[in-house]
């Protein structure tokens, strides 16, 4: 009875705190997307530099405001789970279109026994994947992989290295979210998620 009692606390405990993963995140990581990661200043500098050149004013104002905001400590936040609105800026990549950015579409962050995860779950291109501790207090890495709506649910990450993904994602608010993509493989030179907390 006691030995029943003892891991019913221990359960509670694992389930009150934080389900970041905490595995050996470089080796889970491609030889590419670690090479990512480590461009991803020079590489995000050099998009911004160039979407500011957008002809498209009011994009421009736009991305100053998904851009605003100073990272703050992120790692063991315990109040990120829940669902969150997303919209996704695309800077760099095409001289004739520097920065698009589109429209809301619906995210959800889970925290359970399979980590601190991000489900994109509406719009036709998706995203799915896993939030890991970084060195740096003020972001977690993402690890995920990229798919179609009509697919139904994406592979794994390592099962097509043109759909995996990484990408830091650093809090900016209460309520608001940046999740950084480093040179994409598609379209764009680099694209930030934004998420703002739907009420």
């Amino acid at each position: 009875m006691a030995l029943r009692a003892t891991l019913a606390m221990v359960l509670a405990l694992a389930a009150a705190a934080p389900a970041l993963a905490d595995g050996d995140l470089p080796g889970k990581l491609s030889a590419d997307d670690k090479q990512r990661l480590e461009s991803f200043d020079s590489v995000r500098g050099e998009a911004i530099g160039a979407a500011r050149e957008s002809k498209d004013k009011a994009a421009v104002a736009t991305l100053d405001q998904i851009l605003s905001g100073k990272p703050q400590a992120i790692r063991g936040a315990t109040d990120l789970a829940g669902n969150w609105r997303c919209r996704v800026a695309k800077l760099g990549g095409s001289e004739t279109l520097p920065l698009v950015i589109y429209d809301w579409f619906r995210c959800r962050i889970t925290d359970d026994a399979a980590g601190l995860r991000l489900d994109k779950v509406s719009g036709s291109q998706r995203t799915a994947g896993t939030f890991y501790d970084d060195a740096n207090p003020d972001r977690l890495t993402y690890v995920g992989t990229s798919y179609y709506g009509y697919e139904g649910k994406p592979k794994p990450y390592g099962k097509d290295a043109e759909r995996d993904q990484v990408a830091y994602l650093v809090r900016v608010g209460p309520d608001r979210l940046r999740l950084e993509f480093p040179s994409p493989r598609f379209e764009s030179q680099f694209d930030i998620m934004e998420l703002e907390r739907s009420r």
